[in-house]
């Protein structure tokens, strides 16, 4: 077991967060959906705190904030309270991470919750083009399945599938706890007395989906053209245009971080200057990368009239073929780094952040880059790193287009949407 202790001396509250490097990817379809409902019921009650209420009772009693989430590739819990009662929250996370109840009737009760949650998703376009986008970029890998899973799962999911999962992966060489802000001396008698008292599961990844299955399960085709359209009612059709990134470590991922500012990042983007502020054909307008441990995903999203469609995805494909052939600004460049520096800066008042940023470099990355250095990193970045990038990102056949609104199959939208 990992422990990052960051302090931040300004602070007068400190965070603890709780870092499992297991999520859906690790999953088999039989399973899928597990990581997120195991999140859920570490919430449902323990031996030492019979219940929902007793857990929530005591956190809202020091107005801590908590939550949860799962992701494709790990599990986080956190706690942030006041200092002085940093060790209630290490003795709740370690509580609710490895001592859960997994109570049958919870188990029963939670399933409508989760099957709830994933029909908000789905009833949202805003949410689910995101899923849809993923699927149609990951056709063959877990990366393409949605974290929550599908209800059949989620229905017929047994107990000891759960609970020999989260034995599987619940294990203390899989967990990263970070601690930031105002950290008293005595923190790792504190820790030691929680999470020092936890010891390796005996059952290994039997059953359950491994390391390795999760990256075999990545294959890239080397060519791919996929269009998903789910026609539903709306007033406003979202649309995601999906490519293949870079890992954490790729050396490119720098130029591809910064190309993402500038060409989606705010509101003086190249994408919303033209396709919101001078053409008037969106609300929203969005692009961002994503690393994973292996790979990555550059999306782009917006949210405009049906109609308008073909005259949006042509202005879009416009800015990202201009960022292939022409260098981009000295000036553009310049503010898209400010704004990092700015973000971060702003970011980094929060104990929150400092935890969850130095624990999710570890869990993931086994590496501890400093926001400092993160933004050296980007300050290195050239026009001509940026035009690279934009060449190795954005290739017509390595591109998935994903669409929600009121659009009918047969409607001709692969001809709409095609590359020019």
């Amino acid at each position: 077991m990992s422990v990052l202790l960051i302090p931040h001396h300004a602070a007068d509250s400190a965070t603890v967060q709780v870092f499992c490097t297991v999520g859906s990817r690790y999953e088999t379809k039989e399973i899928n959906g597990a990581s997120h409902f195991i999140e859920h019921l570490m919430f449902k009650g323990t031996k030492k705190r019979p219940n929902a209420q007793a857990i929530s009772r005591e956190l809202d009693r020091y107005g801590a904030a908590y939550n949860a989430y799962t992701s494709k590739e790990f599990t986080t819990f956190f706690i942030k309270i006041s200092a002085d009662k940093i060790s209630n929250a290490a003795d709740m996370l370690n509580d609710m991470v490895f001592h859960s109840a997994y109570d049958a009737k919870e188990i029963e009760r939670e399933r409508g919750v989760v099957i709830e949650e994933i029909n908000m998703y789905e009833d949202n376009p805003i949410m689910r083009i995101d899923l849809l986008m993923e699927a149609s970029l990951f056709p063959n890998s877990s990366l393409g399945w949605d974290v929550a899973g599908p209800r059949s799962v989620i229905r017929n999911i047994t107990r000891k599938q759960l609970v020999d999962y989260r034995d599987a992966f619940y294990a203390p060489d899989r967990v990263t706890i970070a601690v930031a802000g105002k950290i008293p001396k005595n923190i790792l008698q504190i820790l030691n007395k929680t999470f020092g008292t936890v010891r390796p599961p005996s059952l290994k990844l039997r059953g359950t989906a491994s390391r390795a299955h999760a990256y075999e399960t990545c294959s890239l085709p080397k060519k791919l053209k996929a269009i998903a359209v789910e026609s539903k009612q709306t007033e406003q059709t979202q649309v995601g245009i999906g490519f293949y990134g870079v890992n954490h470590s790729d050396k490119h991922e720098p130029a591809i971080k910064v190309m993402s500012i500038i060409l989606g990042g705010y509101m003086s983007s190249r994408l919303f200057t033209e396709v919101r502020e001078r053409r008037g054909l969106c609300y929203s307008v969005s692009a961002g990368h994503e690393c994973f441990d292996d790979t990555g995903v550059f999306s782009i999203y917006a949210g405009l009239d049906s109609k308008r469609l073909p005259l949006a995805m042509k202005t879009i494909y416009t800015e990202l073929d201009r960022m292939k052939s022409t260098l981009v600004s000295d000036e553009e460049i310049k503010r898209a780094k400010d704004h990092v520096k700015g973000t971060l800066a702003l970011a980094f008042e929060d104990s929150a952040t400092h935890a969850s940023w130095y624990g999710r470099e570890w869990a993931l990355r086994r590496e501890l880059e400093s926001p400092s250095a993160r933004i050296a990193q980007l300050n290195a970045v050239t026009r001509a790193d940026i035009r690279s990038a934009a060449r190795l990102v954005f290739q017509p056949d390595r591109m998935a287009i994903a669409a929600i609104g009121p659009l009918v199959k047969g409607a001709g939208l692969d001809k709409k949407l095609k590359w020019e």
